[in-house]
């Protein structure tokens, strides 16, 4: 008999065994049977029925309490189930299974600590209980105790090697260590095991972009998209790594795609709206960071790109105010430290001033903390190690200290990047009193000495940090250089350090770039021979670097080559920067059209020859 009939069957045996004979333990066993067939064929409601039935007729039966409430838990009545789990315990106290089922109600409520103690009470009956050592596992992991986490995954591996969860959780637990490269080895078993385990192969590709291995990544998330397309973090992840690697408009696809699986997604609108901006296409990425505030109304990285948007576009009333959502600076001081508002009156409070972001940054906005001083402050501004002797020239009473120092009795305290929002900046009031810093005299005259007076002499910088996720783009090869080395009368000295030294070593044919030697800037303090160097030469080009800003600083003649769409501090369609009087600037017109910029810099720069 089967189907609906033969569940009326076993009905009628259990219902005259209600009536007439308790002890029928064969119709009871048959009507388990069959609840349990109903169960595992997702017919609940049925399956409760009879489970219902089975324990009205033995109320002390463990097994079909647990399995009751598993079926209640399936149909998302957590309450119910965890009562028939707790009645499936006191009839049966060591009950390892009852205790899991337990703990997975509590996971499916967010409360981790009760789904713990539950796990601990099946592995204390259980003690090789695979699923609740998983389990336990990861929980560990939501409650940011990865070490006892990786406990747990590396006993179910020993249980079951050739279990792939297994080693994916591992891959998950090493990687909350930040042992980056030992989860990237958890995640290949793991795919070895089971070669389309997709969250693995999305997980290895988030492993591998943190290693900066965007290539990687990018086959790793395509990997995990043939096994399973429908997974929207996949779609997003990879646009992330389209983005890394200047590649916008493949971005753009990917977190449409995420979208189109997950309306609501406002981490993907917000980087869609990035990709956009990339592309120059600023109405379209105002409409995406708009979305995505809709979504999410306090998304700070959707109101620190709306900021920039702003700034970008010179709108520095609505700008400023939301640049503040920006990532906070690693700090120890108190987040309920006073901080310094518009306005505030500053006769005679130290303040506090601290450098927040890059060493450009520093440079660029070093200026303002004379604007607090010249306010009546005692002004104390913390800024990188390597900058202290640097900015030591920024004068006034200004106090400058290491970052790494500890910071001093204050009144009120600002992060550096907040400052034009304090002084209320906007484009004609940005303070562009140049010189504000200056290079050591008898490192100048040493340096004189060294370059000599000779020929016209322009100082080179095509690479930043490579470390940085805003460098790409930003960065010219050095090849682009080529056609400057061609121009009678012209020497091209590097100002390069670190990243993109290595260029000089394959230069075209034909190419010269001088160098200042191995004791060039190499001591702790960063900039003081470039400073000096730059006094000494008629001309400085150079990428979107910490170098440029050094210039402007020193209101030397500098040219900055800017990448199609800029950091938002050059604004947009105009040659010169209300930051740096001394600075010129050079625009792509079209991504990635390096030579089209050098023929421009080129033609000037003979232009300016000519008059010499």
């Amino acid at each position: 008999m089967t189907g609906a009939n033969a569940s009326w069957h076993y009905l009628a045996k259990f219902r005259g065994l209600r009536l007439t004979n308790p002890n029928d333990t064969a119709a009871l066993a048959a009507l388990v049977r069959r609840a349990v067939d109903h169960h595992r064929q997702g017919r609940l409601a049925e399956a409760l029925t009879l489970y219902d039935m089975v324990v009205r007729a033995a109320p002390d039966n463990a097994v079909v309490h647990c399995n009751r409430g598993i079926a209640l838990q399936a149909m998302r009545r957590f309450e119910d189930a965890m009562r028939s789990y707790d009645h499936a315990i006191r009839c049966q106290p060591a009950y390892a299974e009852a205790y899991f089922s337990k703990a997975t109600v509590f996971n499916v409520l967010q409360r981790p600590q009760e789904a713990l103690q539950n796990y601990d009470l099946a592995l204390r009956y259980l003690p090789d209980h695979a699923g609740a050592l998983r389990n336990r596992g990861n929980t560990l992991l939501e409650l940011d105790r990865p070490e006892e986490a990786l406990a747990c995954f590396e006993r179910v591996i020993a249980l079951a090697p050739d279990a792939a969860d297994g080693h994916y959780n591992r891959g998950n637990a090493l990687r909350a260590l930040n042992r980056i490269e030992d989860a990237a080895a958890s995640y290949d078993r793991a795919i070895a095991l089971r070669p389309d385990y997709a969250t693995a192969l999305g997980n290895k590709g988030n492993v591998l972009f943190e290693l900066r291995r965007y290539d990687d990544a990018l086959a790793s998330y395509d990997r995990a998209l043939r096994a399973d397309a429908s997974h929207a973090l996949t779609h997003y992840n990879r646009g992330k790594a389209l983005q890394s690697l200047n590649r916008p408009d493949d971005a753009l696809a990917s977190f449409e795609r995420a979208i189109a699986l997950k309306p609501d997604y406002a981490e993907a609108f917000c980087n869609r709206g990035n990709a956009l901006y990339e592309l120059g296409r600023f109405d379209e990425a105002l409409a995406c960071f708009d979305q995505a505030l809709t979504l999410q109304s306090d998304f700070a990285g959707a109101l620190c790109n709306k900021g920039m948007w702003k700034l970008l576009l010179g709108d520095f009333a609505e700008g400023w105010p939301l640049y503040e959502w920006r990532p906070a600076p690693d700090a120890s001081l108190p987040r309920s430290s006073p901080r310094w508002r518009r306005r505030d009156d500053l006769e005679g409070k130290t303040v506090f001033i601290q450098a927040e972001q890059g060493l450009g940054d520093t440079i660029q906005f070093c200026r303002y903390a004379r604007l607090a001083q010249e306010q009546g402050a005692r002004v104390v501004l913390a800024v990188q190690d390597a900058l202290v002797r640097l900015l030591a020239t920024l004068g006034g009473e200004v106090t400058i200290i290491p970052r790494s120092a500890a910071a001093p009795n204050f009144d009120i305290r600002v992060e550096l990047l907040s400052l034009p929002l304090a002084f209320g900046t906007d484009a004609d009031s940005i303070p562009a009193r140049i010189p504000y810093l200056a290079a050591e005299p008898e490192r100048i005259a040493r340096w004189k000495t060294w370059l000599g007076v000779d020929d016209f002499k322009v100082g080179i910088c095509w690479q930043g940090n490579k470390e940085s996720p805003t460098d790409f783009g930003r960065s010219v090869p050095l090849v682009h250089f080529e056609r400057l080395a061609c121009v009678a009368g012209l020497r091209l000295i590097s100002l390069q350090k670190r990243d993109g030294v290595e260029q000089l070593a394959h230069l075209p044919a034909g190419m010269t770039v001088e160098t200042l030697g191995e004791d060039f800037d190499a001591g702790p303090d960063a900039f003081l021979d470039a400073a000096a160097v730059m006094e000494n030469l008629d001309l400085i080009i150079t990428s979107d670097t910490a170098i440029a800003h050094l210039a402007g600083a020193l209101g030397r003649p500098v040219w900055l080559v800017l990448k199609y769409v800029p950091d938002w501090r050059w604004l947009l369609d105009r040659s010169d920067s209300p930051w740096y009087p001394t600075m010129r600037l050079f625009r792509q017109t079209a991504r990635d059209d390096w030579p089209g910029v050098f023929a421009a810099v080129e033609r000037e720069l003979r232009r300016l020859m000519q008059t010499r």
